[in-house]
């Protein structure tokens, strides 16, 4: 019966048995000898392998040990990687499937592997090779080291490999990484951009952490899907969905999230990661869409959302949003309406033609924050052209 290894520290009596010496150098003038690197060095196989299961899982360590290279007797400062596979193939065939560690180490006696870098490399071999598989409860590992003598922080030189040893029973365990909110949440459907292809970004809402804001059309019976990334098909199953603007949501076909009636709808989506940090629960709340400008390109002394300063959404759901005329020049201010969310928050402005959402705090305006390019200049009479599928604008 195998016992499950933890890498427990041996007593102290034991460990000499364990360790092997380096030979003094007591040449006064040592000449490093690289003519051996062919020969490699030697790997030592641990006694507690043969009948003990190696837990990654819950170990601190994977602790090896190894003979020097030969660099001709000098017992120089050598530096050693970790390189770990899962392919038997891998102990006569160096270009097999293998992962090397990042955290190298470098006492030949006493070479300390950090447990959870082994684990993840193995499960990353073992996913790579069998994507549709669990990660069985205990398997072989291949392990050998690359020694180098390391003369500076990307130079080194005498690389050297050893033999591969195997670790008969190894136990790791896939760990699901820290959740964490990515840049953009994305769109696709029936009706976004090209239907059932596009992947639209919708932004954060700036200063708000996970909280993402997007404008869509939705045709009566028109549905969609979100997800964190591209391809990433999260449908009704995967949030809670408060319909404020009376859509009319439903389940559609594999559980898209589908509308009853036709209009512009505001998506704002509300992610709080989970108490184990590895998991985010998502909520989305729908309103009808409300463009404002704002402060003084429009004559507003108190800046914010009011009825008459209002965009008019189009005729026709591929046409463009239109502003009331500008009335002042000044720079462009312009912002979504999002539940209660400050109007600053959800702001946009025009670059390169295209719809820019804020990201950074502006104590000021966007040419002081942004630069230039940022900064749009309003005129009396023209007015903000926006097409929120494609996200082109213009001022004209």
């Amino acid at each position: 019966m195998k016992k499950i290894f933890k890498f427990m520290l041996l007593p102290a009596l034991v460990l000499p048995l364990l360790f092997t010496s380096c030979d003094e150098d007591r040449d006064s003038n040592p000449t490093l000898d690289l003519s051996h690197l062919a020969d490699g060095f030697v790997l030592n196989t641990p006694a507690l392998a043969e009948n003990n299961t190696y837990d990654l899982s819950s170990a601190k360590s994977l602790v090896l040990t190894c003979s020097q290279p030969n660099y001709g007797g000098v017992p120089y400062s050598v530096t050693y990687y970790a390189q770990v596979s899962i392919d038997p193939a891998f102990v006569s065939d160096a270009t097999a499937s293998h992962v090397e560690l990042a955290t190298p180490s470098s006492d030949a006696s006493r070479l300390e592997y950090i447990a959870s870098e082994v684990n993840d490399a193995v499960v990353s071999l073992f996913k790579a090779a069998n994507p549709d598989a669990s990660v069985p409860e205990d398997m072989p590992i291949y392990i050998r080291l690359r020694g180098v003598i390391r003369v500076a922080a990307s130079s080194y030189l005498g690389e050297t490999f050893s033999n591969v040893i195997t670790l008969p029973s190894v136990k790791a365990v896939y760990q699901a990484p820290d959740a964490k909110f990515t840049d953009n949440l994305y769109l696709i459907g029936s009706s976004i951009q090209t239907p059932w292809q596009s992947w639209k970004p919708i932004p954060q809402v700036q200063g708000v952490a996970g909280n993402y804001y997007g404008i869509v059309y939705l045709p009566a019976g028109g549905e969609f899907k979100w997800g964190t990334e591209n391809n990433d098909y999260r449908g009704y199953d995967r949030i809670t969905i408060d319909d404020k603007a009376d859509a009319g949501i439903t389940e559609g076909k594999e559980q898209n999230i589908k509308v009853a009636n036709a209009g512009w709808y505001t998506l704002h989506f509300k992610g709080k990661i989970t108490e184990d940090k590895k998991n985010i629960n998502w909520t989305l709340t729908v309103y009808k869409t409300q463009v404002y400008l704002i402060g003084a390109c429009i004559g507003q002394s108190d800046w914010g959302f009011a009825d008459d300063t209002a965009l008019t959404p189009p005729d026709d759901p591929n046409g463009e949003w239109v502003s009331p005329a500008f009335t002042a020049s000044t720079e462009l201010r312009v912002s979504v309406k999002v539940g209660s969310l400050d109007w600053y928050s959800t702001e946009f402005t025009v670059h390169n033609g295209e719809v820019f959402w804020r990201k950074y705090d502006m104590p000021n305006n966007w040419a002081e924050t942004m630069g230039p390019d940022y900064s749009v200049t309003t005129a009396p009479g023209k007015k903000l052209y926006v097409n929120f599928d494609t996200n082109k604008a213009e001022v004209r």
